[in-house]
């Protein structure tokens, strides 16, 4: 019978197992399905869109990427929308960029391309770049993406627009990257996949507080109220997070989730790259303004928590030869991983993402904690002047 019962210590373990699983629970449900419940709702055609089709201007800032125009932008270009523009601000001169967007110009007359100065030492390079395509748009609407990504169907813009309401002047939109091989790209993928459930989750639950500027909408008028990046001005980064964060309401944010809505990246082959990119994020993260970052951080928190609780009980179970402690333990984390498995995977199949997370999902859950601590680490010990303008 000894093997059946519980000692203080494995009922202590027990009660904060359970007390960290249910707050598990609560986030999944409440947070991380977001997006399928949202997908859910849109087919069975119980959300308001608008009808209306408004002249937009597209805003892609380049940075040596010829091979990324020539790769993507006749995507952009050929949507199926009645009016658009499409302004590319290049920014450098050492490839071919201004000889193909020049070339391109004769082809599709919305086409409009300029650069940014050399000499340009007063605002980060992008937010100048971001700058000067917002005061070349003829447009009210504009919709921001990269070089580097590529709408995965001619209706991304129409699917961003009907969600132009009268009252909306923020969209958020999903960016993903296409199928590649490797340890590397599948972390990237799935930390992508995750990150995008918890800020499009916050926006869709009525908390918006951050956007990322590869699939992106606003009005106009939203950069001028807030004088551009002038909150932010020294900062290197910023230019989609930290503004989204300073004008973003539960009223005048509305998020596109649908599969075609959807822009693709290349995968990632450098650990570096993913490496500057993810730490540029944690450079600002810091600077976010509402409970969000906090409540994002609670639910990191309370992941390695339940990870450290439910492995002690099953550990100090089975030592004891309490098989009915090591039992509960396993039949817990069994529990969480089930819920988390078929809410992952649903919402990636809604995403058309190819990959899924299964065997290497705790893997993935585990380490992608690690990770941002990791990201937040560099941002302490690295130079601050690492952070500024450029």
């Amino acid at each position: 019978m000894e093997a059946l019962t519980l000692d203080s210590t494995e009922k202590i373990l027990l009660v904060t197992t359970g007390i960290l699983f249910i707050i598990q629970v609560i986030y999944y449900l409440c947070l991380y399905n977001r997006i399928h419940a949202r997908n859910r709702v849109v087919k069975r055609g119980d959300t308001h869109f608008s009808q209306e089709l408004p002249p937009i201007s597209v805003i892609i800032c380049a940075r040596e990427e010829s091979e990324n125009l020539r790769r993507n932008l006749n995507a952009v270009l050929e949507q199926d929308y009645p009016q658009f523009e499409v302004i590319v601000i290049n920014d450098g001169n050492t490839d071919e960029s201004e000889d193909y967007l020049t070339l391109l110009e004769d082809k599709y007359p919305h086409l409009y391309h300029s650069f940014v100065p050399d000499s340009s030492r007063y605002i980060s390079r992008k937010k100048l770049a971001v700058t000067l395509g917002v005061k070349a748009s003829k447009y009210d609407w504009l919709v921001f993406t990269d070089a580097k990504c590529l709408p995965q169907s001619n209706q991304w813009l129409r699917l961003l627009a009907r969600n132009f309401t009268s009252r909306t002047q923020i969209v958020l939109g999903y960016s993903g990257y296409e199928r590649g091989k490797g340890w590397l790209h599948k972390r990237v993928c799935f930390d992508n996949l995750f990150n995008s459930m918890r800020y499009l989750g916050f926006a869709l639950a009525g908390s918006p507080f951050m956007g990322i500027g590869r699939n992106l909408a606003y009005r106009k008028e939203l950069f001028y109220e807030q004088k551009g990046f002038s909150a932010h001005l020294n900062l290197q980064r910023g230019d989609d997070d930290l503004f989204i964060n300073q004008v973003a309401t539960p009223e005048n944010t509305r998020v596109e989730t649908d599969a075609n809505a959807i822009v693709r990246m290349q995968p990632v082959f450098r650990a570096k790259d993913w490496r500057e990119e993810k730490i540029g994020y944690a450079s600002t993260a810091r600077l976010y303004q509402g409970v969000q970052r906090w409540l994002a951080g609670l639910e990191t928190s309370t992941r390695l928590a339940f990870y450290g609780a439910w492995i002690a009980m099953l550990v100090i179970g089975i030592l004891n030869f309490h098989w009915l402690a090591a039992g509960i333990a396993f039949f817990i984390f069994l529990l969480r991983f089930i819920m988390q498995a078929i809410i992952i995977n649903k919402t990636a199949k809604d995403l058309e993402e190819k990959r899924r997370y299964y065997f290497t999902l705790p893997v993935f859950d585990l380490l992608q904690p690690v990770q941002s601590l990791r990201w937040k680490l560099y941002c302490v010990f690295r130079k601050r002047s690492g952070f500024l303008r450029k």
